[in-house]
């Protein structure tokens, strides 16, 4: 995870459509060096963690030793897109209306039966 003190929250995340828990201790990546790092170099995240990165409208998964699912959320906190277990050395989609990606475990957004037009709730984030 991202491992700057400045970037770390309590961030929580529910799929208020699924009545999904999807994470539970987040960190978000909001600084240039935190967004451009992300998840490169970290352990695979564990059931019920989550990266967020904003602003971001797309990523990568250069460099990265594992899978991860992403979900592209407008800034209504709607899923519009779903990249599921996307492979490392990867470049994820782009969509116009994203203000952030949410990367999980690979497997979460199938686990939850997350899909676009989903609305999400962030807590411990202004958005």
């Amino acid at each position: 995870m991202v491992s700057r003190k400045s970037d770390r929250t309590a961030l929580q995340v529910e799929n208020l459509t699924r009545g999904q828990t999807l994470v539970r201790a987040g960190c978000v990546a909001s600084s240039f060096f935190a967004r451009m790092r992300g998840l490169i170099g970290s352990a695979p995240l564990a059931p019920g963690e989550g990266l967020l990165i904003i602003p971001c409208s797309s990523v990568h998964t250069h460099f990265m030793r594992f899978p991860i699912d992403v979900l592209y959320v407008s800034a209504a906190q709607m899923v519009v897109g779903v990249d599921h277990a996307l492979s490392p050395w990867h470049v994820g989609r782009f969509y116009r209306p994203v203000r952030f990606v949410l990367e999980l475990p690979a497997g979460t957004a199938q686990r939850t039966t997350t899909q676009v037009g989903d609305q999400l709730q962030l807590q411990g984030l202004t958005v």
